[in-house]
């Protein structure tokens, strides 16, 4: 297994701007009548808002989008008023949104219960029966602290990269910590030849690749473009190096798994920010491959004979919006090739900022159909050199895999 690295330039880091969308309520209750008055009084308002009646709904809700504000009655068991219910829901709630801003909301109340949940991390508490422009000021008041403290975050960790990357030595840290993250020796996967290159521009970048071993015969990989260059880049994609090891280890399906991660990408990055993923599970003794697409330059897969089909299934890019992917399987024969890219590889231009693109590659890939994984990856990236003067404008990373 070889990674490749040429470095040429320094880059700028992008900052990320604070989304400007309707602030995004979710409200918890179990009577359906202060479920229909909240929502008359804050959708007037123009709030876009969630509504659900169980602390289950509660939590998956929260698993499959991001909020700006959660307004919730802490007693679900109505004969009782002891707000262990809701009380209990709070560390499930932190763990997925440590920065949700939560106003708690219950028909009776004590001292010793507010002291309670404010240890627990709610920001307010409203009694009903409410006075509508109590909880609207509270309501407004929450919802932009909250989002100053994502603000703030996410400041904070622009900071961090700008100050590592005032300073060479840093830089040069920065590099060697982001090599770690690659995968130094491929598992080997009975039947098959892996290859790859990972070059990025300025020595670290956005471009990710693994390969991770599940069990005896399924595998996965992946590969990933982090929107942008440079230290900036390589943040977020250490970020989703981490959270993709983490969950593959719980066995997901590519669909959920694709999910989660576009779930924490939404949560932990500005508004500006987004990352192509494609994700798959290689079952080695079937030899099938079950995959999804987030927006990512579907892969090639290339049979012996030349014939093409590209793996495209999926949804968006993550980070862009709250989103279901869908994910398909293929089956790979002897003598097949798959072929995982990212966009630097096509969009690497000659010297009349003529594009490389994806035809001058399908093409290059049917004439060597034959050669081995990293023939294949070697030749690819000599071809494209010979193309672009050896210099690429983007973060590229080249892998294959093929059966034998």
């Amino acid at each position: 297994m070889t990674w490749e690295s040429a470095a040429q330039s320094e880059s700028n880091i992008t900052t990320g701007s604070t989304a400007t969308a309707a602030p995004r309520v979710l409200i918890a209750d179990d009577q359906s009548d202060i479920l229909e008055a909240l929502r008359i009084l804050l959708k007037a308002e123009g709030y876009e808002l969630e509504l659900v009646n169980s602390p289950t709904a509660l939590l998956e809700v929260l698993s499959r989008g991001s909020f700006d504000l959660l307004l919730m009655d802490l007693n679900y068991a109505r004969d009782t008023t002891s707000g262990r219910e809701g009380l209990d829901l709070l560390s499930q709630i932190h763990e997925r949104d440590d920065l949700l801003p939560i106003v708690a909301m219950t028909a009776w109340g004590s001292v010793e219960l507010a002291v309670e949940i404010m240890r627990e991390g709610v920001r307010d508490f409203v009694l009903k029966p409410w006075d509508n422009s109590r909880l609207l000021r509270t309501v407004r008041a929450e919802i932009e602290n909250g989002r100053a403290a994502r603000k703030m975050r996410q400041h904070h960790a622009e900071l961090e990269a700008h100050s590592l990357a005032q300073s060479g030595g840093q830089w040069e840290e920065a590099q060697r910590t982001q090599l770690g993250f690659l995968p130094r020796e491929i598992p080997p996967i009975p039947g098959c030849e892996f290859s790859g290159a990972w070059l990025p521009i300025h020595g670290i970048g956005g471009d990710y690749f693994d390969v991770l071993q599940l069990d005896d015969r399924h595998f996965a990989f992946c590969i990933a473009d982090v929107a942008g260059k440079g230290i900036a880049a390589a943040l977020l994609m250490s970020n989703l190096q981490a959270t993709v090891r983490g969950l593959a280890a719980q066995n997901l399906e590519p669909a959920k798994l694709t999910e989660q991660v576009n779930l924490f990408i939404r949560r932990n990055t500005a508004s500006d920010r987004f990352i192509t993923f494609f994700y798959a599970v290689f079952d080695a003794q079937a030899r099938r491959i079950v995959y999804t697409n987030a927006g990512h330059n579907a892969p090639i897969l290339l049979s012996r004979n030349g014939e093409i089909a590209r793996l495209a299934c999926g949804g968006l890019a993550m980070g862009i919006s709250q989103s279901d992917y869908e994910q398909a399987s293929v089956d790979l024969a002897d003598g097949d090739r798959l072929i995982l890219f990212t966009d630097g590889i096509t969009e690497a231009a000659n010297i009349s900022s003529e594009e490389y693109g994806e035809s001058r590659l399908l093409e290059f890939l049917r004439q060597n159909s034959t050669l081995g994984a990293a023939q294949i990856q070697s030749a690819a990236l000599a071809h494209i050199a010979e193309f672009s003067g050896g210099k690429f404008q983007d973060d590229a990373t080249f892998v294959v895999l093929a059966t034998v």
